[in-house]
This record gives C-alpha cells, structure tokens and sequence, in this order.
C-alpha cells in the first residue's frame, strides 16, 4: 500500500509531498502527490526526533510529585535516587511507558535509554525495559546502556551485572565518571572497552568530571577506542570538561574524536560549562542533545519534547540565526541519529517513514514556538497527530 502526503514544506523552505510503501519513503519531492494524498496543510515537515540519552526506568512521570533536591556532590543525587526508587511501587515499564507516549506525540520515535544495573535492583530494571520494548516495538525504536549509576568497579558485584545484561541483548556498555566515582579510570576503561569488543557492542560513557581530570579522561577514551578498534561506536555524554579548558586545547581534543567518530551529547544545562557545540560541530564532531532525567528524583523538570530540547541548547549559547537554529534542530535529529548508530535516518528515498509535521513556516519559527498538535508519521504510517 502506497500512502503519500502533500503540501509539505522541508526545511530550505520548497514544497514538497513524500509518498511512502512498505515503512519507507518511496518518493519525496515537489511534485509528489496523487488524487488520495493526504493534504497536510502547509506544514514543516523535519525527520522524527531522536532522543540519544534519557532515563526511561527512572522516570516518574504520572506518580505524585517529586521535587529534586540541591546538593554539591554528585553521590548525594545517587543516594537519593536510590530511596525514592525504592519507595516506588509502580513498575518502571509502565512509567516509562507513559513518557514514551509524550515522547511519541511530540515527535520523537527512536530513543536510546540507559538502564539501572546495580547490586540492590539486580537487572530487574533490564527485565522491565525489555518489556517496555516488547510492547513498544510497533511504535518506538528502543535502543538500551547498561548503565553502573552507582559505579562500576566500586560496587562489587556491578562488572558481573553489567555483562550479564550484554549477555540478555542490551546493546551498549555504560560507564560513569572513571576517575570521579570509581577512583580507577584505567580500570574502568579496560573492563568496558574489553566488553565492548568481545559483545560487539558499542559504549557511552557518562563524564562529568570537570576541568583537567575530565579532559584527561577524554582523551584516555580516545586511545582505548583506537586501541580497540571501535571508533564510530564510542559516545561521552554531557562532558562539561570540553567548556573548561582552553581553545587550543579544545581543537587538538576535538580533532581527535572527530578523527576517531566519538559522538558528544549535551542536555544543554544551565548550571554548570558544557561543550561548545558549534564550535565542536565545525570541527566535524557530531554534537547531539538529549534530555537525561525527565521528571525524576533528580529534577522534576522534563518534558519529552525534542524539539523543546532543541530550544534549550540554542537558548543555552544565545543562538538566533537561521542558521544557528537548523543547527539546534540537527542536534535532535539528524547528529542524534549518527549518534546512536540509527540506520536508514532522514528524509530521503529508502530511508525509513519516519517524519513530523510541525505547523511552522520554518526551523526557526518552529523551535522558537515549538507549537503542539504535530503529526507523526512512523514508517509511514500517522501515529499520533
């Protein structure tokens, strides 16, 4: 069956329809339409979003409110996660579940979540996120970390739970703050990049050590992922060392991941330095956005829509050109998919059907108003909208 669409605008501004058949785009192009095409009605039309970094067994959206706490150490916001999620008596699958459902009506149909794995929960929020996938799998393209929130090597107990969730199919092996949280940044590494390349998996690593240490680190990820052989597989997530350091020593470490296909995401937060995307982005890194927690016990903020994430990341460097806002776009779409591998991505012939339509005139009209009521087509076919 043949579905198309028309009256269209992509984001240079020209009129265009996109025919689809078989969860793919058949055809796109100005004069794509046919007497049974869906008039969309003068709507941008931008890939779906990809969300590259959130928290999905985390979430408590739809539980009773729970305001974050302040607090200078990074352990404290461990420890207090700890509490709340245990008090929790909702399954994560279905918590997640009900985000994932925001996430889909604002446009976002492909996301990769890092999962728990710790002594206290076991890989009982593996089981629950394999579940979500299951359920969700017609609607939602899921990608999984095997993520050590608590640390890895200082947690006996957590390297053995990190390869058995490999072992169960999650895709990619998680780290966190080598140095800051487990005090041996040699030991972390070797242990996630030997796993990596025995599962074939790839690896994103959570830095938020600041300054020369996590700069050091930085560049310690690099030589394992040349050593390893896994350039094009690796991800730092958030990295605030990379709005800390000089230029100079910006461009030798940006040159280097981009030589070696390390993807950078940033939340885009207000508190503290984050990596300078642009000029990063200049340099040939891919620099994509997530949101991290989404109405959690760290912060109650959040709200699943990438294109409101897209806004903050430009809010956040004081972007307002045209140009500085397809960039803020390309950091949810097309850079988040180059960052999690995601195959077959955008909005070209044979490439998968997934799209959304945004009653804007632009990409800056757009991710300045960020206006609701979008319609979201996967694999061709509209699923919310």
């Amino acid at each position: 069956m043949i579905t198309t669409y028309s009256n269209l605008y992509d984001i240079d501004g020209n009129t265009i329809g996109i025919s689809c058949a078989d969860g793919k785009i058949r055809e796109i192009g100005p004069d794509v339409t046919g007497p049974d095409a869906i008039d969309c009605g003068g709507r941008l039309v931008l890939p779906a979003f990809v969300e590259p970094h959130v928290h999905l067994d985390k979430t408590l959206w739809g539980e009773a409110w729970q305001p974050g706490q302040r607090s200078p150490r990074l352990r404290d916001y461990i420890d207090n996660e700890r509490k709340v999620l245990s008090a929790n008596q909702t399954a994560p699958d279905e918590r997640a579940a009900r985000l994932l459902t925001e996430m889909l009506r604002h446009g976002t149909t492909a996301v990769r979540s890092h999962i728990d794995v710790a002594p206290d929960i076991g890989l009982s929020h593996v089981e629950a996120m394999f579940r979500l996938r299951d359920d969700w799998r017609d609607r939602m393209d899921l990608q999984f970390v095997a993520f050590p929130q608590q640390g890895l090597l200082c947690r006996p107990g957590t390297a053995d739970l990190i390869r058995e969730a490999m072992d169960m199919g999650v895709e990619t092996v998680g780290g966190l703050d080598p140095a800051g949280i487990d005090g041996d940044p040699e030991g972390q590494l070797r242990f996630i990049f030997d796993l990596a390349v025995e599962k074939g998996a790839g690896i994103d690593i959570h830095l938020h050590d600041k300054g020369e240490l996590g700069a050091w680190q930085i560049e310690r990820i690099a030589d394992h992922t040349e050593a390893s052989g896994l350039a094009g597989k690796v991800m730092i997530s958030h990295a605030y060392c990379l709005g800390m350091i000089s230029g100079a020593r910006l461009e030798k470490i940006g040159r280097r991941l981009a030589d070696l296909s390390i993807s950078l995401m940033t939340s885009a937060p207000a508190d503290v330095a984050v990596p300078p995307v642009e000029a990063l982005t200049q340099m040939g890194v891919t620099v994509c956005c997530g949101s991290d927690g989404i109405r959690d016990s760290w912060s109650p903020l959040g709200n699943g829509d990438m294109l409101e994430r897209a806004f903050l990341t430009a809010f956040r460097f004081d972007w307002n050109t045209d140009e500085d806002f397809r960039r803020a776009i390309g950091c949810a779409t097309d850079a988040a998919a180059r960052a999690i591998g995601l195959a077959d991505y955008g909005l070209k012939p044979g490439n998968r059907a997934d799209f959304v339509m945004i009653e804007a005139i632009n990409a800056g009209d757009a991710l300045c108003r960020r206006p609701g009521g979008r319609r979201v087509v996967r694999r061709g076919a509209i699923v919310a909208g």
